[in-house]
């Protein structure tokens, strides 16, 4: 079975992402440690904010087959630096979430995403449901 690595910063919404994967409630709780959930691995924001854990997430990735890098689009930080995908040797995604926040006003966040080395970009909202049917049929693809 395959699986699909979540990094981003802390309050982008990978844990809300995952839940709606799922079909779990909705709940706000913060990733202390890294979490497997069946086919999805939820990582700290905190391994991205802090270079030195960059080591953690490729040795996580060692049991996925595809990184979602993921953006919040109402954000104006960016802590993926250029070419970050490039360090992985799966299949690398970006996903914009918040999309219900941010007035279709994607393109900061999508550059982010592209300029990091995501291969293929998707706009979600895990509390709307917006755009969350086309990445579940591309997940199946790749899981």
């Amino acid at each position: 079975m395959g699986k699909i690595i979540f990094m981003g910063k802390t309050g982008v919404g990978k844990t809300t992402l995952i839940q709606n994967l799922r079909n779990e409630t909705i709940t706000y709780k913060k990733t202390q440690a890294t979490e497997f959930q069946g086919h999805y691995i939820d990582t700290p924001g905190e391994y991205i904010e802090n270079p030195r854990f960059y080591n953690a997430l490729i040795t996580l990735s060692l049991d996925a087959d595809v990184v979602a890098l993921v953006q919040d689009v109402t954000s104006e930080e960016c802590y993926f630096p250029p070419g970050f995908g490039d360090m992985f040797n799966i299949k690398v995604i970006g996903i914009m979430t918040k999309i219900d926040q941010a007035a279709h006003q994607f393109q900061r966040a999508e550059q982010f995403l592209k300029e990091a080395g995501a291969e293929i970009i998707y706009g979600v909202s895990a509390c709307t449901n917006e755009g969350m049917d086309v990445l579940v049929t591309e997940l199946k693809r790749w899981l």
